[in-house]
């Protein structure tokens, strides 16, 4: 069998992973055989899917006092690399938040908590992501991970070579601007302000109107803080917050999907449990970075069970040996750039390939 072009050229350059000795890592997407498989494998994770409401409570609480502390930073502060820190700190504590909100309408966490679903509710439109725009794309993509066709709502599209070598070049144009690092990069304005609050709302104002409460919120705030303390203060409490959010928030969904050894299917070979394995990677992190993205790299398991809360994720990695050989990926800078080199999916080969690669074959005879 041919090997994936993408898999020959860089080494397996990881950072440090948490819970590195109970992972066993597979770069090239080879997965040991499994004890359990299928609808069995399911629901021998359903035992972890259970919320405590005190735990649950604590990470929100405490994790929104460290948002409101380092917003404040950024504003009750004399010094201004001291400023620009809390700048920093208050974007990757909303990524951790905005995972927490993930878990949240998941109903992994606080299912039956009302106060929850109102705090949570508030926070979706402050965070350009309102509740039931989000709830409706994002579980289209969990019950359609990884299909050729259909899984493109809530997700990064999927051309196949042939597909990509017989559109128009407006066509092209659209789908390499969807998978543009720079557009990933910038998922503050493209994915969130754009596709999360505009684009929704301009197709259906009636049913999508906290779309446009979202942005006049975020319009409304960012006003403020130049009228009362300025254009740095817009910088540092809004802009490079919410950028960074966005930026590593955007990038984390879409290598989490994107990886070299990612694999998709059409409808005939397709299982639930199939796309969450193959389909969604392990994100190795240095602890820190796993605490501030509240464990989402452990995308497989949530993928096999979105009902598991995040902090009972690193457990079931622990326990179940069927889920210890995850396909992975880092956030090194080599890996990195490997993922935004894969453009389309190589039916032949099997595997995602660059666009170089791409138009350099010719496109298999149907």
């Amino acid at each position: 069998m041919r090997k994936c072009p993408s898999r020959l050229f860089f080494p397996a350059l990881f950072s440090e992973s948490h819970d590195k000795p109970s992972i066993r890592v597979d770069t090239c997407g080879s997965l040991n055989q499994a004890l359990k498989s299928g609808r069995e494998l399911i629901l021998a994770t359903k035992r972890y899917a259970k919320d405590s409401a005190a735990e649950s409570w604590w990470h929100v609480l405490s994790t929104a006092g460290l948002i409101l502390a380092a917003l404040a930073g950024t504003h009750w502060n004399f010094n201004l690399p001291a400023k620009a820190i809390c700048s920093v700190l208050s974007g990757l504590l909303l990524l951790r938040f905005f995972v927490i909100y993930h878990d949240q309408q998941h109903h992994a966490i606080l299912p039956r908590s009302r106060t929850a679903q109102v705090f949570m509710r508030l926070f979706g439109i402050f965070a350009l992501s309102p509740s039931h725009i989000w709830r409706s794309s994002h579980n289209h993509h969990h019950n359609h991970n990884s299909k050729l066709r259909g899984s493109h709502i809530g997700s990064f599209p999927i051309m196949t070579k042939s597909q990509y070598l017989k559109s128009t070049a407006g066509v092209r144009w659209k789908y390499l601007f969807m998978r543009h690092p720079l557009t990933i990069l910038f998922g503050y304005f493209f994915v969130f302000i754009v596709g999360m609050c505009l684009a929704p709302f301009l197709k259906k104002p009636q049913r999508n109107y906290d779309g446009l409460i979202a942005l006049l919120l975020h319009l409304a705030i960012a006003v403020a803080l130049v009228h009362y303390w300025g254009w740095l203060a817009l910088l540092l409490t809004q802009t490079i917050p919410h950028f960074i959010l966005y930026a590593i928030g955007t990038y984390l969904f879409y290598a989490q999907h994107n990886f070299p050894a990612v694999s998709f299917n059409d409808k005939a070979g397709w299982t639930y449990d199939k796309a969450a394995i193959e389909s969604s990677s392990f994100m190795q992190t240095s602890r820190l970075m796993a605490w501030f993205t509240a464990n989402i790299g452990y995308h497989h398991i949530h993928h096999l069970n979105a009902r598991i809360p995040f902090y009972r994720l690193p457990q079931v990695a622990r326990e179940m040996p069927e889920l210890n050989t995850p396909r992975s990926t880092s956030l090194h800078p080599l890996e990195i750039l490997r993922c935004l080199q894969l453009k389309v999916w190589d039916v032949d080969l099997q595997c995602m390939v660059g666009l170089d690669h791409a138009m350099r074959q010719p496109a298999p005879v149907s």
